[in-house]
């Protein structure tokens, strides 16, 4: 059975720093687009960033150069650095992960992980 397991969340002063892991059992991420997405109370669902199986990334422009998506196939994991955190990234943060690709469509996901909170306080 795959499971998406994240972790890494926390509390964090604004301007802080975060790194999340997505950590996968029962799926080999390297032929797997993974993508980060992340819900605010009362929002909906939104892209944050992604990376194809080739490695190749997107990001939502919210997080352009204040995040970063890596990973490491042979951990099965993928990451997501989060610098300058601003209390507008406070948010319920899951990873999805679908074959090959990424993208900025929950829908096109096959796989999620449970969420892990991130807080950021001013």
């Amino acid at each position: 059975q795959v499971q998406l397991v994240e972790s890494g969340g926390g509390l964090v002063q604004a301007g802080g720093s975060l790194r999340l892991s997505c950590a996968a059992s029962a799926l080999t991420f390297s032929s797997y687009g993974v993508g980060w997405f992340r819900q605010a109370p009362g929002k909906e669902r939104e892209f944050v960033t992604g990376t194809n199986w080739s490695g190749a990334r997107t990001y939502a422009d919210a997080v352009k150069g204040r995040f970063t998506i890596s990973r490491d196939n042979a951990k099965n994991t993928v990451y997501l650095q989060m610098n300058s955190l601003k209390t507008e990234d406070t948010a319920v943060y899951y990873c999805a992960a679908r074959k090959y690709y990424s993208g900025s469509n929950p829908t096109d996901y096959n796989y999620w992980g449970q969420g892990t909170q991130v807080t950021v306080s001013s």
